[in-house]
């Protein structure tokens, strides 16, 4: 289920991006960026991420990996405990190898908790830049009181030099852990014994992309290392693994296939979708691909019968019952829904976002009988997808309707808290404390929202 969501704001300042951007433009001044949730492209992402973030030492750390619903190829930290990756270098990822030497480089900043030193180079420079801007100003007004224009400008011109001189100081330093992310990235493929073969063919094709406008690049004015300069240092030890011409396990690859065809059908145009996946190609990520977009243009009865045609040649697949049951219920037939969905929730029992898919075809179902099995569903979903607004919403309608009012207002703060309205939530929240028992499992989440201080940058 690929679904677009506008619900994340993140501080100015960012590490790891792939590309040569010192803070990931999407994230400057903390604007709300959209996130893209799949419940397939998540499981492969987690399969990927697994061993390397075992390989560093993070494996009983929490850290989640995000999908930006952006075209470009980027990934970046933001915070210690959050992988961020552009789905546009999952559609560009040739590879799985490819799409985990990215992550091994992120995870090389989480590690090395790149993220707080930065803030802290950010904090030095800034008084770097001030001390220095203030000795500037003080020589132009020194200059100009003493009828020394010429000082003046000299002044000034240190001022402005201060300023530089800061943003160079974070720069460099920014190069310097790019550079030990590196290492750190080819350190834990080698440890997992897979190739770093992937993670050079990223930086061969950065590479490309930089070489006719290289020459008016200055170096220190870049917050990661030239590519050039990057793929020469990686390509040095690379080229030494033992694991070098390993490749990438057949199932991995089958896998990745798919997750590409369907953020391709999802996230561009039927042209796109068509010259990426012509008529003649009958694999099975160009028939996935096709039926993404026959469904998206208006097509839902055409779409079902694709995937049925997909689920006959692999039944075991999860996310082909689960997109032939999101088609059916988008379409406003939920009752036909609820099966396929029940198929995927078997055939992946910790899919949260698929649990919660089925207890919405249940409520939206329209039938009393069902409002226990949505709500154990619901529960149960949320359990595993604590961040699915949508689920909370659905959970708040099945007790609302089956006389439960204090757990449909508990859900209803808990679905706008997870979207970022806290105002809201704790309103909610205070209605559901007052009529639920003291010191029970629900009162005690609705105090974790009355209570709750966002934490301040």
């Amino acid at each position: 289920m690929v679904k677009r969501l506008t619900t994340l704001a993140l501080a100015a300042v960012t590490a790891g991006a792939v590309l040569l951007n010192a803070v990931a433009p999407a994230f400057a001044q903390g604007r709300r960026v959209s996130l893209i949730r799949d419940a397939e492209a998540e499981a492969l992402i987690a399969d990927y991420a697994r061993p390397i973030l075992k390989a560093a030492g993070l494996g009983g750390a929490s850290i989640e990996i995000k999908i930006v619903n952006d075209p470009a190829f980027n990934a970046f930290v933001a915070d210690s405990r959050h992988i961020f990756i552009n789905a546009g270098t999952l559609m560009q990822s040739e590879t799985p190898n490819e799409l985990i030497g990215v992550i091994a480089h992120e995870t090389g900043h989480l590690a090395g908790n790149h993220l707080a030193r930065l803030r802290e180079a950010v904090r030095k420079a800034q008084i770097l830049s001030a001390i220095a801007m203030l000795g500037g100003a003080a020589a132009a007004v020194a200059g100009g009181s003493a009828g020394a224009p010429g000082a003046g400008r000299a002044g000034a011109a240190a001022a402005v030099g201060g300023a530089q001189m800061g943003q160079r100081s974070i720069l460099a330093y920014q190069r310097s852990e790019e550079t030990s992310a590196d290492r750190a990235a080819l350190t834990y493929l080698e440890k997992t014994g897979q190739s770093p073969k992937g993670m050079l063919d990223v930086f061969e094709r950065l590479a490309d992309q930089q070489l006719f406008s290289a020459m008016f690049n200055d170096p220190y004015a870049l917050s990661h290392p030239l590519a050039a300069e990057r793929l020469s240092q990686v390509r040095e030890v690379a080229e030494k693994s033992r694991h070098f011409g390993k490749t990438d396990d057949p199932a991995l690859v089958a896998r990745h296939a798919l997750v590409r065809a369907k953020f391709v059908a999802f996230t561009g145009d039927a042209g796109k979708t068509a010259r990426a996946y012509p008529p003649s190609d009958t694999s099975l990520p160009a028939q996935y691909a096709r039926a993404v977009v026959t469904w998206r243009y208006g097509d839902p009865r055409s779409a079902v019968k694709a995937m049925d045609a997909l689920i006959e040649q692999q039944p075991s697949n999860p996310y082909f019952h689960e997109l032939k049951g999101q088609i059916l219920l988008e379409g406003g037939q939920p009752r036909q829904a609820v099966d396929p969905l029940r198929r995927a929730v078997k055939l992946a029992p910790r899919a949260g976002m698929i649990r919660v898919m089925l207890g919405h075809a249940l409520v939206a179902s329209d039938d009393a009988k069902a409002l226990p099995e949505a709500i154990e569903h619901l529960t149960k979903g949320l359990g595993d997808d604590p961040d699915n607004s949508v689920g909370y919403r659905q959970l708040a309608i099945a007790h609302a309707r089956a006389g439960n009012i204090p757990m449909a207002d508990l859900a209803t703060a808990q679905g706008a808290f997870a979207s970022g309205d806290i105002k809201a939530a704790k309103q909610y929240a205070v209605r559901a404390q007052a009529k639920l028992k003291r010191g029970s499992p629900a009162w005690l989440r609705a105090d974790d929202i009355v209570t709750y201080n966002p934490p301040r940058y």
